[in-house]
């Protein structure tokens, strides 16, 4: 009998993604349906229902469940089961008229032009997208990356269930990395893990990222280390450059019976605090018991506090989730300690100061973040030794030199490190 956490609202995972015959049989009945195109984002949810890893979700979603999710993070049609954030698919007015319900349709990916799905349409209906964002997003402002997707979309919002023929080209691309909850499940089994912390990480790993990882292998099994290789906003580092930093770091500086890595395919909708929750959800599929939530999960800007996301889980009901969250305080290379230390132990609160050659001139708290590793890096300043270690930097200075046009990244709040001189 298995000793890992149970799936999210159900006793087994919700595969979606079809194989063999029957997905020879769907594609050929595809062919002849009218076809709905489809955002990156939406693709990306398709693909998450299809292997499971929005268990137990069986299609996108209707009237009733959008308008639950949003007001109380719930699904009538699951009996009320816990839900941060709708998981919908939209088309514009007009060609929502052609569609009848009960009319089975084909699930377009706009960007790849390919074929990734079939539905059954069983409701149509409008939203009011700017209270969508208000709620899920805890602003309108279209400057915000996940409340422009969501204005961007058509009016209406088709629903029903899905049949997945297709995860586009991430096993391919990130062979090795990318990974079905039941891949991980097997995995964590194999080794006899029962306690798993999921560390999110949509940056490369400084050295933040490994100290909460070494930490929690202190108080668990194990830690599953799960990259997001989906669309990031403009800006962030490919997937591909990332994965290649965290692998330098992860083989070099860590116990690999204690370490896995993932990767999985949704896209950032930079909601702060509900993603959060919903990154719970899904890695509580994945088979994991915690969830590293440090400072600005999921976050982007000023919109959300530095530990929203740690909150949140206080105010949600206590039987939501049976994953855990694992909160950490803020962390740093403290130069009076002389290691990585956090809020809740280092005494010293003067911020260090480095000079424009990445030197240290004086101060304790180096705070790390990766849009702040990313801003030294695209402006080709030196980044000092204590924010991470010489592979990545290695890694990441050759992604940087390779491009031709220089990337501007804007900094928010505490991101800004240590002051410079």
């Amino acid at each position: 009998m298995s000793k890992l956490i149970l799936p999210h609202g159900s006793q087994s995972l919700k595969v979606l993604l079809l194989d063999g015959a029957e997905r020879k049989q769907e594609i050929l009945k595809a062919q002849g349906l009218k076809k709905i195109p489809m955002t990156s984002r939406e693709t990306s949810d398709l693909i998450m229902m299809g292997i499971g890893a929005f268990t137990p979700l069986d299609g996108f979603m209707g009237r009733d469940d959008w308008q639950g999710c949003c007001e109380s993070y719930s699904m009538p049609s699951k009996s009320g089961l816990f839900w941060p954030i709708p998981i919908t698919l939209s088309t514009d007015e007009e060609y929502a008229k052609t569609i009848a319900v009960g009319e089975e349709v084909a699930l377009w990916d706009t960007e790849t032009d390919s074929l990734m799905g079939t539905m059954k349409v069983t409701e149509k209906h409008k939203v009011d997208k700017a209270y969508e964002c208000q709620q899920v997003f805890r602003t309108t402002d279209v400057k915000h990356p996940g409340v422009q997707k969501v204005m961007e979309q058509g009016a209406v919002n088709l629903a029903g269930p899905v049949k997945v023929l297709s995860e586009s080209y991430y096993p391919e691309m990130f062979a090795g990395i990318y990974q079905r909850p039941a891949e991980a499940r097997a995995e964590f089994e194999k080794r006899g893990w029962s306690s798993i912390a999921a560390l999110q990480l949509r940056n490369p790993m400084h050295n933040s990222h490994a100290y909460l990882a070494w930490i929690a292998v202190e108080v668990c099994d194990g830690v599953y280390i799960h990259q997001l290789v989906g669309k990031l906003k403009p800006g962030d580092i490919p997937a591909e450059v990332r994965v290649k930093a965290i692998d330098a770091l992860v083989n070099k500086y860590f116990r690999k019976e204690r370490i896995l890595q993932g990767g999985y395919p949704m896209e950032m909708r930079y909601a702060g605090p509900r993603e959060a929750l919903l990154h719970a959800i899904f890695r509580q599929n994945y088979g994991c018991t915690h969830l590293i939530v440090g400072r600005d999960h999921a976050g982007v800007g000023d919109y959300y506090g530095p530990f929203d996301a740690q909150k949140i889980f206080n105010e949600i009901p206590p039987n939501a989730l049976l994953l855990r969250p694992l909160c950490m305080d803020w962390t740093f290379y403290c130069y009076e300690c002389g290691c990585m230390a956090s809020m809740k132990t280092c005494p010293h609160e003067s911020k260090a100061v480095i000079d424009e050659n990445g030197k240290y001139q004086g101060g304790a708290r180096l705070l790390l973040s990766g849009t702040l590793l990313r801003k030294l890096m695209s402006e080709g300043k030196p980044v000092p030794a204590e924010f991470s270690r010489p592979e990545v930097i290695a890694i990441l200075k050759q992604y940087y030199d390779s491009l031709e046009e220089k990337v501007a990244v804007e900094l928010h709040g505490a991101a800004t490190g240590a002051s410079a001189r």
